[in-house]
């Protein structure tokens, strides 16, 4: 028998006599580093590039950057709930498959089971047979039916445009009316201000039958951009031990939105410009071109002209890619969509957190549209995310917003607080930290006021040991029952 062969790139491991039948990419995501080992293994009989994280940051990380035809995930992750992800994708719209494992079924009910679209569950310990059934039947069944037209979301795209302001309401008309085309579309517009979420209208109503895939062109390494954009055949460099296909392949009679386009070296941009204009690529060590129908929408937070100045972006590149330009206005110009967004990142984000939606008083209205958001979208975004999680009202969010506003960890609800530059991460952690003093050091009854397994907050202790602890953070003594 031959021995299997570590693949550098994917870190999948595949036998000589078993060759995937499709070049399939798999998402395996658990806390386990046995059951990643095994994960790889197993599906190297069916997939051909196979991805692994231990955490769903790691995930969704990954999940932005690449195309997946599955995703398996367990259900118990240290950061967030694997059930939870899966059912905000499916909010965004996202239908990929997805296989999720537990070893607790009390942590599934009928709801999930109903809810969630081209799911299926399986139970730990299982066969590799059982893996590979489990993947087989997502992977054959029907990928959920898109709305029948786009007057089923007027006002709200795929995404959740929201379009009641009057500069919305002028770029929604445009989107709607250049989407069935297949011209190349630039979107420009301050970082926050939702340019990927307007690229996933453009697709939406375009009627093309393959899959939105994005790519940030900065988060990927030059010396991989090409094999990532074009693919690779097997020997075309160190480590290339199988042909993978590339993100312009899975994106065929789709749509590939390619964000933060002015990171794309200058090399890499000559490229671009002849696949645009041959709509054909070549995979990196082949002599052979491919044809590729995949609709081009590029994104840029940076002034593209003054790049072309710079001699930093390519001026031919510009033309063919600015055939189209929409811009979009960031939140400050559409101060009418602001009740709106929040309201609707309020009701997303209840579903995703598994908290009761934020009421807004008439005060947090007001004070919301006179806010000058400076991160756009994103910033109102992760205001309402902070209420919710500290259970207060967005206008005494608002006020953390200072860089400098003090954080204070006492026990009384207005103490809650923290800056608007505090990592989701450190305020979890305060949070859990304010439990534990209230429990007396107590983990299975802070684990129980915070909804999580106690292995999930032995292991968030442990990952805080391992970094040094700042003086006086009232940590508790972890040895308590």
């Amino acid at each position: 028998m031959n021995e299997p062969v570590n693949d550098v790139m994917s870190g999948t491991r595949t036998q000589d006599h078993q060759k995937p039948s499709r070049q399939l990419a798999a998402l395996v995501v658990d806390d386990d580093h046995s059951i990643r080992d095994f994960m790889r293994f197993a599906l190297a009989k069916r997939c051909a590039f196979i991805e692994v994280a231990d955490s769903i940051y790691n995930a969704e990380a990954l999940r932005q950057r690449c195309h997946f035809d599955a995703i398996i995930i367990d259900v118990r992750m240290p950061d967030r709930s694997g059930v939870d992800w899966v059912r905000s994708l499916r909010i965004a719209g996202v239908t990929t498959p997805v296989v999720l494992m537990t070893a607790y079924p009390e942590d599934l009910d009928s709801r999930d089971a109903a809810e969630l679209t081209n799911v299926r569950f399986i139970s730990k310990p299982f066969s590799m047979d059982q893996m590979l059934a489990a993947v087989e039947d997502c992977l054959e069944a029907p990928t959920p039916a898109a709305p029948a037209s786009p007057a089923d979301k007027p006002a709200r795209g795929l995404e959740g445009i929201v379009g009641h302001s009057e500069a919305m309401r002028g770029l929604l008309s445009l989107i709607r009316r250049v989407a069935s085309r297949s011209t190349t579309v630039l979107l420009e517009g301050e970082s926050g201000t939702g340019k990927e979420v307007a690229a996933r209208c453009l697709h939406y109503f375009s009627g093309r039958t393959g899959p939105f895939v994005p790519v940030n062109c900065g988060s990927i390494s030059p010396e991989l951009l090409e094999s990532e954009l074009f693919g690779h055949v097997k020997g075309a460099f160190t480590g290339a031990t199988q042909s993978r296909d590339g993100l312009f392949v899975h994106a065929n009679r789709g749509t590939l939105f390619l964000d933060e386009i002015c990171e794309m070296p200058l090399p890499m941009q000559a490229k671009l410009l002849r696949v645009l204009e041959e709509r054909t690529i070549r995979p990196v060590g082949s002599e052979r071109e491919l044809p590729v129908d995949a609709r081009i929408v590029t994104a840029t937070n940076r002034q593209i002209a003054d790049e072309v100045a710079a001699g930093r972006f390519r001026e031919d590149l510009y033309y063919r890619l600015n055939v189209l330009g929409l811009s979009l206005p960031p939140l400050r110009e559409r101060r009418p969509d602001i009740p709106h967004l929040a309201q609707r990142f309020a009701e997303d984000l209840s579903h995703e957190l598994s908290l009761p939606p934020l009421r807004f008083t008439d005060e947090d209205l007001q004070r919301l549209q006179q806010h000058h958001w400076p991160g756009n979208v994103r910033e109102l975004k992760n205001l309402i995310e902070r209420a919710m999680l500290l259970n207060r009202q967005a206008a005494e969010c608002l006020d953390q917003t200072r860089i400098d506003a003090p954080i204070s960890l006492g026990e009384s609800h207005s103490d809650l607080g923290f800056p608007a530059d505090m990592p989701l991460a450190e305020v979890e952690k305060q949070h859990i930290l304010k439990v534990m003093r209230t429990t007396q050091g107590n983990k299975s009854e802070a684990a129980r006021r915070l909804g999580v397994s106690r292995k999930t907050l032995e292991r968030k202790f442990k990952a805080w040991d391992e970094a040094p602890e700042p003086p006086g953070d009232g940590t508790p003594h972890h040895d308590r029952g």
